[in-house]
């Protein structure tokens, strides 16, 4: 008897739950990526998640049911201040960098309707633009002072709707899977 991978585990939690979750779809992502070749247990096991995710068996739980208001309005005054940077010297900054450093010190505000956000922005400006400003400040000094440890790093993709990317992902680890 064979131990089943941990693509098949995933495929068989998600069957069982009913929800493929975005922590699950990273994994086999990950697996498929690191994997130089995939059994045909693994394939069928694929070919199973895809099924069940077009027939709704398995439901992809999106990335954002909620949205974290802290972020635009990092990215508003990362972006304000970047520019105003790169207007009046040589230097190039990464809007990513600086805004990852910033919301990793300033508190979350979650919301899940519009109403929530309305709210959680009108909070943020009355009571957190000094820090969110201060914190911009503090991650553009930190990232235009930093050594080029690792040149080689890879951006995050941006994110696609779930079949595609399970799609892309299976096309990727089995790209002569499906017979004509």
């Amino acid at each position: 008897m064979s131990l089943m991978s941990s693509i098949e585990k995933i495929v068989e939690q998600s069957l069982q739950d009913g929800y493929l979750t975005p922590a699950m779809e990273a994994e086999v992502g990950r697996i498929c990526d690191n994997a130089s070749e995939l059994s045909i247990e693994e394939y069928m096991a694929l070919d199973r998640l895809m099924g069940a995710l077009l027939t709704g068996e398995v439901v992809a739980v999106s990335r954002k049911q909620f949205i974290n208001v802290m972020e635009e309005l990092v990215l508003t005054e990362a972006i304000a201040r970047i520019a105003e940077i790169e207007a009046t010297s040589e230097s190039s900054l990464e809007v990513g960098d600086i805004a990852a450093y910033a919301l990793n010190r300033l508190p979350p505000l979650y919301a899940t309707t519009e109403e929530g956000a309305s709210y959680q922005r009108k909070r943020a400006q009355a009571e957190l633009q000094e820090l969110i400003a201060q914190q911009i400040g503090e991650a553009i000094s930190r990232y235009l002072d930093r050594p080029n440890f690792f040149p080689e790093r890879t951006i995050l993709s941006k994110n696609t709707g779930i079949l595609q990317q399970v799609s892309t992902l299976l096309q990727a680890c089995a790209p002569n899977f499906e017979q004509k």
